[in-house]
């Protein structure tokens, strides 16, 4: 336990400095340090995320970084495509999620590695191609449990033609809404093939996990947000590669 309790400040902590990544090492936490089935990890890693995401944002959204009008554009589609996403999960073995789940994170890792740290460009806002990608952002939330922060945020940047920071922030509302989409949609799945969820264990995981993203907000402005994404983009490359060793040979 103790090591899945140093996971959470992680994903807090990645929340918060990043508005993104939280969810991409819930999952891990969830399946290999507390052994949970695949689709019971990856519903739990949605109410996780959510609820970390959601207390996280709540300073963004006292100091007005909150771009309320992508929110909308981007989070009611993502909150649409979650459900649809959820839905289809249930015919899709946890072992292909689970390397699916993977995939997503050496894309994430590609992304942060390589996008520049600050693209404060206003682009010319193009509302369908938001609401498009947030839909698209949303199924994937709801296949395989990631909030797609590491999606949104670049997608409000360069679409959104919002600067990093209110990007971040406005990002954790949207994956507040998404996670809470998918996760009711994943209650009725798990109840239909006869899954229980360890809420005591979810509450802990998500509190301790608040904790590192109000730390990671308050210092989010002292560190080097470049340096900090190619470190994770790093560790998702190998903690990507891990699960799909573990997985792969299930395959064959």
């Amino acid at each position: 336990m103790t090591l899945a309790i140093i996971g959470a400040l992680a994903i807090g902590l990645s929340l918060g400095l990043l508005g993104s990544g939280g969810s991409i090492l819930t999952v891990p936490v969830l399946v290999y340090l507390l052994e949970q089935d695949e689709k019971v990890a990856i519903a739990g890693s949605l109410a996780i995320v959510g609820t970390i995401a959601l207390v996280g944002a709540v300073p963004y959204m006292l100091k007005k970084l909150v771009d309320w009008q992508n929110v909308l554009w981007f989070g009611i589609p993502g909150m649409v495509g979650t459900y649809i996403g959820a839905y289809t999960s249930q015919f899709i073995p946890g072992i292909a999620q689970l390397t699916l789940f993977a995939i997503i994170m050496l894309i994430a890792s590609y992304k942060m590695i390589r996008q520049p740290a600050t693209q404060e460009v206003q682009a010319q806002r193009a509302v369908i191609r938001i609401s498009i990608d947030g839909l698209l952002v949303g199924v994937i939330t709801g296949i395989v449990g990631v909030g797609g922060g590491f999606l949104i945020v670049p997608a409000l940047v360069l679409m959104g033609g919002l600067s990093m920071r209110r990007a971040v922030a406005t990002s954790l509302v949207i994956i507040a809404m998404k996670s809470y989409s998918g996760f009711y949609k994943y209650t009725e799945v798990l109840n239909e093939q006869g899954h229980t969820l360890d809420w005591s264990t979810l509450g802990l995981i998500a509190g301790v996990g608040i904790v590192g993203s109000i730390v990671g907000n308050r210092i989010s402005d002292k560190l080097p947000q470049q340096k900090l994404k190619r470190f994770f983009g790093i560790f998702l490359i190998v903690m990507a590669t891990f699960i799909l060793f573990k997985t792969l040979p299930r395959f064959l």
